[in-house]
Parts: C-alpha cells; sequence; structure tokens
C-alpha cells in the first residue's frame, strides 16, 4: 500500500521499510489490547456483547486508522527513497484496516462469548451439584434415626396428652419434608419462601425443647421477595441446634434479620456444648460455595465467645 511493487523489488526498500513499519505498528498492535481489556471488565456479561463490540470497533478503527495514517505521513516526512504519497492508497488503506478490524473483533468477541457461555454452563452445573448436596445433606441430617426417634417420641407424646398439638406437629413435620423433597427445583427461592419454611422446622424445634429455644424473626420491608439459595436459613439454624446447650434457664436465641446493604443475618448466642459435636463444616461451605458459584461474593461470619452471626446477601429478581 505504501510503495507499490518496489517493496518487494528492492532489498533496501524492503529492509528498511520492514524496520520502520514494524516499529512502529508493534506498539500500535499491542495498545490494541487496552481498550479491550477495559471493556471485558467495564461490560463482562454476555448480554453487553453487542455494546461491547460496537464500542470496541469504533475505537480499534480510530487506533489503526491514526497508526495508518501517521505511517504515510512519516514516510513523506523524512523523504523514505522512491516513496511518493497517495491519498487514494491512503484511503484504501484504512478502508482494509477497517474491514480487518471487524472481523478480527468478530472472531475475538466469539471466542469471549464462547467462553464465557461455557463459563456458564459449568457453573451452572456445579450450582445444581451444590443445590443437590445440599438437599442431599438436609436429608441426610433429617432423615436418620436419631431425627426420626426424637421426633416419633415428641409426636407420642403429644398424642396422649393434647391430641390437637400432635396434629399440628403433623401437619408441620409434613411440610418440612415436602419442603426439602421439592426444593431443589430452583437455583434461588423467595425470602418469603424460607420463611415459611422456617416457621414449620421451628415448630417441631419449639414442640421438643420448649422454652430452651427462641426465634426472633425481624424482617425488613421490601425483602420478602428477596432471592436466596434454598435450605440457607435451615442449615444455619440447624447449625446453632447442633452445637449449643438447649435447656429453659439456658435458651437458645436465635435471631432473623435484615441489615443495611441488602443482607440478612442469622445470629444465636454462644453456650457451647461440653462435648464437642463432630462437625466438619459442610453446613456452611455449601452455602459460601453456592454464593460464590451465583457471583455474590463470600460469607461473613463473626464468632467471639458470646454471639456467632453469620451474614449474607439477598439477591433481587
Amino acid at each position: 500500500m505504501l510503495f507499490g511493487k518496489l517493496y518487494i523489488q528492492r532489498l533496501d526498500i524492503f529492509v528498511g521499510a520492514s524496520i520502520i513499519t514494524t516499529l512502529i505498528w508493534t506498539p500500535a498492535f499491542f495498545l490494541h489490547a487496552v481498550p479491550a481489556v477495559y471493556l471485558r471488565k467495564r461490560f463482562p456479561k454476555v448480554r453487553q456483547t453487542w455494546m461491547r463490540m460496537v464500542m470496541a470497533l469504533f475505537i480499534h478503527i480510530l487506533m489503526s486508522s491514526s497508526a495508518i495514517i501517521f505511517l504515510f505521513y512519516f514516510y513523506d516526512w523524512i523523504h523514505f527513497p522512491h516513496y511518493v504519497f497517495d491519498s487514494n492508497q491512503l484511503f484504501w488503506a484504512i478502508v482494509f484496516g477497517t474491514i480487518g478490524n471487524v472481523i478480527a473483533n468478530i472472531v475475538h468477541e466469539s471466542v469471549y462469548t464462547f467462553e464465557k457461555w461455557s463459563q456458564t454452563i459449568s457453573e451452572t452445573e456445579k450450582l445444581k451439584k451444590a443445590n443437590l448436596q445440599s438437599q442431599l445433606d438436609s436429608l441426610k441430617q433429617q432423615v436418620n434415626p436419631h431425627f426420626l426417634f426424637n421426633s416419633l417420641n415428641t409426636l407420642s407424646s403429644l398424642i396422649d396428652e393434647d391430641t390437637e398439638k400432635a396434629e399440628l406437629f403433623i401437619e408441620e413435620l409434613s411440610s418440612v419434608y415436602r419442603y426439602l423433597l421439592q426444593t431443589n427445583e430452583n437455583a434461588l427461592t423467595s425470602l418469603r419462601d424460607e420463611l415459611t419454611f422456617i416457621e414449620s422446622y421451628f415448630h417441631l424445634l419449639k414442640t421438643r425443647y420448649g422454652n430452651g429455644i427462641d426465634l426472633d424473626v425481624r424482617i425488613g420491608d421490601g425483602f420478602q421477595d428477596a432471592q436466596l439459595p434454598p435450605l440457607t436459613l435451615q442449615m444455619l439454624v440447624e447449625n446453632a441446634v447442633k452445637h449449643n446447650i438447649i435447656l429453659a434457664d439456658q435458651p437458645l436465641q436465635i435471631r432473623i434479620e435484615t441489615i443495611d446493604g441488602g443482607r440478612l443475618t442469622v445470629s444465636n448466642n454462644v453456650q457451647l456444648k461440653n462435648l464437642r459435636v463432630a462437625s466438619n463444616g459442610v453446613g456452611l461451605a455449601n452455602i459460601a460455595t453456592k454464593y460464590q458459584l451465583l457471583g455474590q461474593g463470600g460469607l461473613e461470619i463473626l464468632n467471639t465467645d458470646t454471639r456467632f452471626c453469620v451474614t449474607l446477601p439477598l439477591m433481587t429478581n
């Protein structure tokens, strides 16, 4: 485009022009990566592909056209041997440069979109596995001989003492199992549904422990429809019950509340059992994994001698 056939016919022109063009074009080429990287960070989502591609194309065409114009005028300025400035050739160089940018950006964005799509598929599968594992862990936790023994023992006592309470206990128990069996259908559930489930779950705990356990729910206006992974509250409440003493004169006080910034906290007073309960941290790890896969960051855990608190973000529709 700059020299025509002379470029391959004259060795001195071939060597000299190749060196000069390489020295000028190489940094210009790598500078094209700067806006590309910035735009990927600024507009990373697949649905922002067109916005990202149009902006990148505009910037890259501007950069490459500037570099091409500079090359044409630079050779004229230094009076390079046998070079003759040709505005018509400059026009076609810019046209071909623009076409090259269009092709390069389409290929670039296609590769990036495919990578993001593959990543999304992978994370979706991981989230499904995490949800299934969560359900399995909860079912294992609930449908074990110890839990069934306590539930049936409580039910047996209620049947003899108060048939109405026994019927209510059966209804709440069935609600708990129904939610556990259906909860793997979605990656997220509403805070309203989680709280409804916790009411049923806590009714079982309250029937068993009486005044030894208390639940305080303080949910701010507008948070009922917020989203969170299913069984999150159950695992946190179960964690508190599992590790702490529950007596009428030493009640376990559990609090669920929303705080500033669209976050939810589940906390309890600490009164650890004398016999340390074996724990592998699966519950908290499972919740943390779900939030990471959903792109919501990690959990905030505060563990002192008097209080244990887990803070997690709520998601909006």
